[in-house]
């Protein structure tokens, strides 16, 4: 069978080594192409150097060269920079894994049209654990639904540019949908001051920031006598890297549609 060639975004970062390392591990995987910005003093190093590799790949910012050919791209970048990758995938007829978070409306509904041209999987979390910890908050809140007051708490390092995070954001949406209604309806963002009671169904969210946190979030029902508490903890950018590899298998079966992890790991 085939190796699924891979060309991974962002290559010299913290998301782009472990997806490097990830590809590496796997043979099935093969590294197509290494991307990083132009002025970048990794430019046309081959990508495994770190790892004692001589891949034969050079870290490039030449998009167009690097998906020739290609058959996934993985991206946990930047708004602003996925949006130019998802065109150039789009040309390029090239699958796209996007793990970026902090995408406006307007761009999400971009994703959606290109996912009419190409095969998409898109999730603010690509872990197997936070997947499966979303179908588990939709179905605590539906069961949960009168008496008990949802709050998601996340946490993050220092770097982190956007807030609440787009997986915490995800698990309210998880929620409102166990309960039946729209996140925008109910959520609530900030307190401060005399805020008053709690109101009746909606959803809280929390944020920190500090260190070099990689991801802990947290669901709490809380009722009366009693609250769940829903946690995931991520130790290692392993875990997402990971998940994204495992998604561009899942790609191989499909040319075109909008997908989340939860169809990668056959959850719906």
């Amino acid at each position: 069978m085939a190796k699924t060639k891979i060309v991974i975004a962002g290559v010299t970062g913290r998301m782009g080594q472990a997806l490097l390392e990830g590809v590496f591990a796997d043979s099935d995987l093969q590294l197509h192409g290494a991307l990083d910005r132009a002025e970048s003093p990794q430019i046309g190093r081959d990508a495994g150097e770190q790892f004692g590799k001589n891949t034969g790949v050079k870290i490039s910012s030449d998009l167009q060269s690097a998906l020739m050919s290609a058959d996934v791209l993985i991206d946990f970048t930047r708004p602003e920079a996925s949006m130019v990758y998802l065109e150039a995938c789009k040309k390029a007829k090239v699958k796209h894994i996007i793990g970026t978070t902090g995408f406006t409306t307007e761009q999400k509904n971009l994703i959606e049209t290109a996912s009419k041209e190409i095969a998409i999987v898109f999730a603010p979390n690509m872990s197997v654990g936070v997947t499966l910890l979303i179908n588990l908050v939709e179905q605590a809140a539906k069961v949960l639904n009168d008496g008990y007051d949802i709050e998601v708490v996340e946490m993050h390092h220092r770097h982190k540019v956007d807030a609440p995070s787009g997986t915490a954001l995800r698990l309210g949406e998880a929620a409102a949908q166990g309960l039946g209604v729209a996140l925008k309806d109910c959520a609530v963002y900030a307190r401060e001051g005399l805020t008053g009671e709690r109101e009746a169904g909606k959803i809280g969210f929390a944020t920190m920031r500090g260190g070099d946190v990689v991801g802990d979030h947290t669901v709490v029902l809380a009722g009366i006598g009693e609250r769940i508490e829903l946690t995931h903890k991520a130790s290692s950018r392993a875990t997402f890297a990971l998940g994204a590899l495992r998604a561009a298998k899942y790609l191989k079966a499909h040319n075109v549609g909008l997908f989340d992890m939860r169809d990668v790991l056959s959850l719906r």
